[in-house]
């Protein structure tokens, strides 16, 4: 397993922000959810179609918390892509929030052996690359810190603060088929990632802005 650090001058996710139709439906679908914490929302500007080459992994503690995050979801108005089930990394399913954002909410135990919390662990932004190692390398460059690294198969960053949002990549392909979804998709990506330095967009056209420090979210 390579840890690859940068030598230019830290940089860090501080936020993200996903670009959606209807802000009014889409701010009380999060908090229904209970993810509102985790992202930021604004009207979309560019279209969009298919596979947006993202998803946003819930990682909880307990079967019944993946449960109970799915149901909080579905009656929210997510339509499920894939039911929580067991498999061999854990327990856990895939949503489609009303505004096409995906969500997958897992968990590494399998069997349902306490009560459903609204806790999350941990949340991960997984982009879907079509060159793992490049683009981690370009990220490095930026000055991202790679806390895991596996080959040319994923790449996890270091978080800017504790309780952020950790960024991480994965090869599209791969990443669609995870999510139960065909790999085909046009347009904007609609999600934004506010970084500690310079707007850019990186190798496969994730718009990044430019935030300053890291702060909570709203």
């Amino acid at each position: 397993m390579a840890n690859t650090t940068s030598t230019t001058v830290p940089m860090s996710l501080a936020s993200v922000t996903l670009e959606v139709a209807d802000l009014d439906a889409a701010r009380g679908f999060y908090r229904d959810f209970g993810v509102d914490a985790y992202v930021r929302l604004r009207a979309a500007e560019t279209p969009s179609a298919g596979f947006r080459g993202f998803t946003l992994a819930l990682t909880v503690t307990g079967a019944a918390t993946v449960d109970g995050f799915v149901g909080a979801a579905v009656a929210a108005g997510a339509t499920v892509l894939k039911p929580a089930t067991r498999s061999l990394w854990g327990y856990g399913g895939v949503v489609r929030a009303p505004d096409g954002t995906i969500w997958k909410i897992a968990t590494s135990e399998k069997k349902h052996t306490g009560p459903a919390t609204r806790d999350i662990d941990e949340v991960v932004l997984l982009i879907g690359v079509e060159n793992v190692k490049a683009t981690r390398e370009f990220y490095v460059g930026r000055g991202l810190t790679v806390a895991k690294s596996f080959g040319g198969k994923y790449a996890e960053f270091a978080p800017g603060r504790p309780g952020a949002v950790k960024l991480a990549l994965y090869k599209r392909r791969a990443l669609a088929k995870d999510l139960g979804v065909p790999v085909d998709g046009t347009g904007a990506h609609r999600v934004v990632l506010g970084g500690t330095a310079e707007a850019f967009t990186d190798l496969d056209g994730f718009v990044w802005e430019a935030t300053g420090a890291p702060v909570p979210t709203p």
